[in-house]
């Protein structure tokens, strides 16, 4: 299960929108929101996610245990 609340800190840290990671992940703005309301992304999407944000410890973000 993804902590949606830490990633959104994270984003907003680093200085971009959702769209914006969106976009770095190639996806659009609107599936963007489905996948964070679901808390659901793909093993590419969340690789890109931990490159383009420098997330140093990924595991707590996108494995937590609910």
């Amino acid at each position: 299960m993804i902590r949606v609340d830490e990633l959104r800190g994270i984003i907003a840290k680093n200085g971009l929108s959702q769209a914006k990671v969106a976009d770095a992940i190639g996806i659009t703005p609107k599936t963007f929101y489905e996948k964070m309301a679901k808390g659901v992304f793909g093993s590419d999407e969340i690789e890109v996610m931990i490159r383009v944000l420098a997330i140093e410890n990924p595991i707590e973000i996108f494995f937590a245990a609910k």
